[in-house]
């Protein structure tokens, strides 16, 4: 329209009718009314300029705008700390510079994001979420401009990826792949995770974490700010919780949420590193004599191949809590799997503390611990030093149920799981000490 105002009169005028900029100034840039307020300029003024900026990237500023601001405004509520920790957003020319730096075009989604927020310092928590067990500690930050073009890969088996975050405790990364090379999808983001069965030291696997900066971004904040990631301590843990995770015995409520450790797993060998997060609740509304003691609990784990594995042990994380009305109880734990999925249900027995001879048994519902779509590479040592390499895509399924078709090996997958169990309602964070241990 501004261009063609300057070709007929009719639409000179409809160019300067301050209402139809208005619309487009709301809609592309996300302008409220106190903001115009604020520039003393025309709707139509404050479009233009705002394009002459931000122009490449009006498909996609309205949403990243509004992803940040959701997560400002969420966080600043609940982890006003990490918000602390962002960084200002950068210029034109300073993406231009990295751009030469590195000898790779950027994607103008993520260029739009940061030209929004320059990542954030590194501190811990990250803004990429955390994940702790007993002795292992994670927490994500999202890399600002420099930094990441700093760690941008030329080296075979990461060529010309580029990290989006950095966990300062693990050394692990998110990559963004900027090339469709070595059977990666341009712009495709993954965790690395080395073939530690092929005799070719860049054999990379890959876990895909997403199938770009803006499909990436967007959705991890959707889960931020809808709840979907719990805060525990000023930190955002990623335990996707399954809202059909829950199970209700008389009075006591037991929900599970999970989650995956990329830095903790691997595909070969077949490897599936899964922690969960256990609630037990009672009701408020229940009679003081209903407080019971929790004693053992039983396990029936079950892998992919229908392989079936009962346990069975005394209390939770070596307690024995008490539950009484109103009382909630929580802790976490890790698992592996040699199949990409799994399942674990159960319960826990109880006695109760006013009738020391009454015993009860409490469900523990059924939850599907599954990782991410992942791509295998495969690397084979043929005729001297040359190599093959082979991509092939794992698009995942639900695990079957078949529980007698194979025979269980005892020593792929773990047994009684508790027996690294976290503790209690606020997770104790360590400091960082290694791998996490893993039970078979």
């Amino acid at each position: 329209v501004y261009s063609c105002c300057y070709l007929s009169r009719r639409l000179n005028q409809l160019s300067s009718h301050d209402p139809l900029w208005k619309r487009h100034c709301k809609k592309y840039w996300l302008i409220s009314e106190e903001e115009k307020s604020q520039r003393n300029q025309s709707w139509k003024a404050i479009f233009i300029s705002t394009y002459s900026d931000l122009g490449r990237y009006i498909r996609y500023y309205a949403t990243l705008k509004k992803a940040w601001d959701d997560l400002e405004k969420y966080l600043g509520q609940r982890c006003p700390r990490m918000i602390g920790s962002l960084k200002e957003s950068v210029q034109e020319e300073d993406l231009d510079a990295v751009e030469a730096q590195i000898g790779c075009k950027l994607p103008d989604d993520y260029r739009c994001s940061f030209r929004i927020h320059n990542g954030q310092k590194l501190v811990v928590p990250g803004l990429m979420g955390s994940m702790a067990l007993s002795n292992h500690y994670r927490s994500e930050d999202l890399l600002d401009i420099d930094t990441a073009a700093g760690g941008f890969q030329q080296r075979l088996g990461l060529k010309q990826c580029l990290p989006l975050t950095f966990c300062i405790h693990t050394g692990l990364s998110q990559y963004m792949a900027l090339e469709s090379v070595e059977g990666r999808n341009k712009y495709e983001i993954f965790y690395q995770c080395p073939d530690q069965m092929a005799r070719n030291p860049s054999a990379i696997d890959m876990f895909i974490t997403g199938t770009s900066y803006l499909e990436w971004f967007t959705s991890y904040v959707n889960k931020v700010v809808t709840g979907g990631y719990p805060i525990i301590r000023d930190q955002i843990f990623r335990y996707v919780h399954d809202k059909e995770c829950v199970a209700t015995t008389g009075d006591i409520t037991v929900s599970v949420s999970t989650s995956f450790l990329p830095e903790l797993s691997s595909v070969h060998p077949p490897h599936y590193f899964f922690t969960y997060r256990i609630r037990i609740e009672m009701s408020k509304d229940a009679l003081p004599e209903k407080a019971c003691q929790l004693d053992s609990r039983y396990w029936r784990i079950t892998n992919a191949k229908g392989d079936v594995e009962e346990v069975q042990g005394p209390g939770v994380v070596g307690e024995f809590p008490i539950i009484s009305p109103g009382r909630v109880y929580e802790y976490t734990s890790c698992t592996t799997f040699s199949t990409t999925s799994g399942y674990m249900e159960g319960y826990y027995t109880f006695h109760c503390l006013y009738y020391k001879d009454k015993f009860f048994n409490v469900t523990i519902p059924r939850f599907h611990m599954v990782c991410p779509t992942f791509k295998v590479s495969t690397a084979r040592m043929v005729s001297g030093d040359a190599v093959v390499l082979i991509l092939v895509v794992f698009f995942l399924r639900p695990p079957e149920t078949n529980h007698n078709e194979y025979a269980v090996d005892e020593d792929e997958d773990s047994t009684d799981t508790d027996e690294y169990e976290d503790r209690r309602r606020v997770l104790d964070i360590p400091a960082p000490s290694g791998r996490c241990p893993r039970h078979t």
